[in-house]
């Protein structure tokens, strides 16, 4: 089976029964076998569990009981999300003491049920905190596409894992930019949906009150099938919606036409190098698009983001801290205690602010239906490196990835993250972005990219 198939590809061949599920799981773990020592995507491999999965959905379709949306689809999850008997690391050393995870969790379920496989759980940064995909406890999750260079944090191995061809379609979480971020360095498609659109139960959170989760693919349809598995309310997730599930697959192919889109001025046109607003305004020239808007106060809610992720994060991990120092990450350690030390009165002057910048960019989307933006302000950069500089400024590099995603992320707002390849280097992204619960809009925006040729994602070259 080809590395390259998107997991549509696949579901249709399993349904046809021109490609067996088992087939398509053991081409997947042999290739896992083969190259993931060298990127570094995966923590655990299911390989038994996704084999014997792959046999009994084999044995169902040969007895013609009907084919789900995704039949036969290997996947892998960011190892945050609970898999039934192994320890939910959370990128962390403490975790993995934990007694293995009973039950999986929900997006799990609701993704087999649908017919995917699930093959394994995927590297991270410690507790979420990352921009990077560098682990000091597992090693790094590599760009497939220069295994020099970062993968993206803090879901970097489930970006790798997708852009490596080790698996069509991964989760992962986004609370700042989690998802947003390895989608743009790995040069693949991300969805982080509007907050509450899906279930959060059965993973370890970072911030709940920006926690989102969702997929990456090579294709937005790959991110609208597995999008529409996993939507329904969840009584288990106390912020899940109560809305019904609202399909976006067969909407697709419809495109930008008769959407109001434009780019994002102010903010997200500064502070970046020239290339990630060079494909923005590709993208844009592929949609006709010529009009601007500006979210205001962005840089202040990027602030207040960073306020409130410090606290809610220290206060989660507020006994870790102090029974066990040294089994953090450093880096983590330190931001974490940090956001410990923060005035209360700081974080509920940042919570009013939340409130306020929710009601300014809500009258923004009344007037526009799509907003583009950059994803990062730089493509991927080396492993290990500590600094960036932007503008001729030198900053430090964990923190400052994710400046185009956090003013996003901290309303919650629904994103596609796109790949807009440039004519040689590293891959870029652009952020299509869609008032709540609008997924639907910012997927058809990104299929007319991908129809258009100006968004794709290739397999990285590995062997």
């Amino acid at each position: 089976m080809s590395p390259a198939l998107t997991a549509a590809e696949i579901a249709a061949g399993v349904a046809a029964r021109s490609l067996r599920a088992r087939d398509a799981v053991t081409a997947v773990l042999a290739r896992i076998a083969a190259l993931d020592a060298r990127v570094g995507a995966f923590t655990d491999v299911t390989a038994e569990r996704a084999l014997a999965r792959a046999d009994a959905l084999d044995a169902a379709l040969d007895r013609g009981e009907p084919a789900g949306p995704l039949a036969g689809v290997p996947f892998a999850v960011k190892n945050l999300f609970d898999v039934e008997g192994l320890p939910t690391r959370a990128g962390a050393k403490i975790n993995r003491e934990r007694p293995p995870a009973a039950r999986d969790a929900v997006l799990v379920r609701r993704l087999e049920a649908a017919g995917a496989i699930l093959v394994g759980a995927l590297n991270m940064g410690e507790y979420a905190f990352d921009f990077t995909g560098e682990n000091v406890h597992d090693g790094p999750s590599r760009n497939p596409h220069d295994l020099r260079h970062m993968s993206g944090g803090s879901s970097g191995g489930s970006g790798a894992a997708v852009a490596a061809g080790f698996v069509p379609l991964t989760l992962g979480s986004d609370t700042n930019g989690s998802i947003r971020v390895p989608s743009a360095f790995c040069g693949i498609f991300g969805l982080k949906p509007t907050y509450g659109r899906l279930s959060r139960a059965g993973s370890f959170p970072f911030v709940g009150s920006f926690d989102h989760l969702g997929p990456l693919a090579r294709s937005t349809r790959d991110l609208a099938l597995a999008y529409d598995a996993m939507q329904g309310p969840d009584p288990d997730d106390p912020v899940a919606t109560k809305r019904p599930a609202e399909p976006v697959t067969e909407a697709l192919e419809t495109g930008a036409a008769g959407l109001r889109i434009a780019v994002a001025g102010g903010y997200f046109a500064r502070g970046g190098d020239p290339e990630a607003f060079a494909a923005v305004d590709r993208a844009a020239a592929a949609l006709g698009v010529t009009a601007t808007v500006e979210l205001p106060e962005a840089a202040r809610a990027r602030a207040a983001a960073y306020v409130i992720s410090a606290a809610e994060g220290a206060a989660l991990h507020l006994d870790r801290l102090r029974e066990r120092p040294g089994d953090f990450d450093p880096a983590v350690r330190d931001r974490l205690l940090a956001g410990a030390l923060i005035p209360a009165p700081l974080v509920e002057r940042a919570q009013r602010f939340r409130r306020w910048y929710a009601r300014a960019v809500a009258e923004v989307f009344a007037s526009v239906d799509v907003i583009l933006a950059p994803a990062t302000p730089c493509r991927a950069p080396r492993g290990g490196e500590t600094t960036l500089v932007l503008d001729g400024v030198a900053m430090p590099l964990r923190p400052n990835i994710g400046v185009f995603t956090q003013p996003i992320s901290f309303i919650g707002l629904p994103v596609v993250a796109v790949p807009v390849r440039p004519d040689e280097g590293l891959p870029l992204g652009v952020q299509v972005i869609t008032a709540p619960w609008r997924e639907d809009r910012a997927l058809r925006v990104a299929r007319a990219l991908e129809a258009a040729g100006v968004a794709a994602s290739p397999v990285a070259r590995l062997d």
